[in-house]
């Protein structure tokens, strides 16, 4: 199972607890979008999250990420492309991923270390 199945099915599973049916299918169609975790993960680092991104790949405690920090760090167009692929308001999409991404990325890198892309 590649890293980005199991980060499909971490935020999935997350979704599903907390979302209407449908939602964490949208979502991972969004993340795919965005070059799955790895891209992700890459364009939060770029825009100056490197720290809590790491936390939540190591094995220590995950630092919190705040809506505004990953509105600023994915930019608006790519929220809002986000947010329209699900259907739902730009600041439902923040405040789920600002309250879970922290968490499916930690789960699924166990071993503190985030795998290679898979083609």
């Amino acid at each position: 199972m590649s890293l980005f199945d199991n980060i499909k099915g971490a935020v999935g599973d997350l979704i599903a607890k907390e979302a209407p049916e449908g939602i964490p299918a949208l979502l991972s169609n969004a993340l795919a979008q965005a070059g799955g975790l790895q891209g992700i993960l890459a364009k939060l680092q770029a825009g100056g999250l490197g720290d809590q991104v790491n936390s939540w790949i190591g094995t220590g405690g995950n630092l919190p990420v705040s809506a505004e920090q990953i509105q600023a760090a994915l930019g608006d167009q790519h929220v809002q492309q986000i947010a329209a692929s699900l259907g739902i308001p730009t600041d439902k999409v923040l405040a789920f991923l600002s309250q879970h991404l922290p968490a499916a990325v930690d789960h699924a890198t166990p071993n503190g270390t985030l795998p290679p892309a898979t083609a």
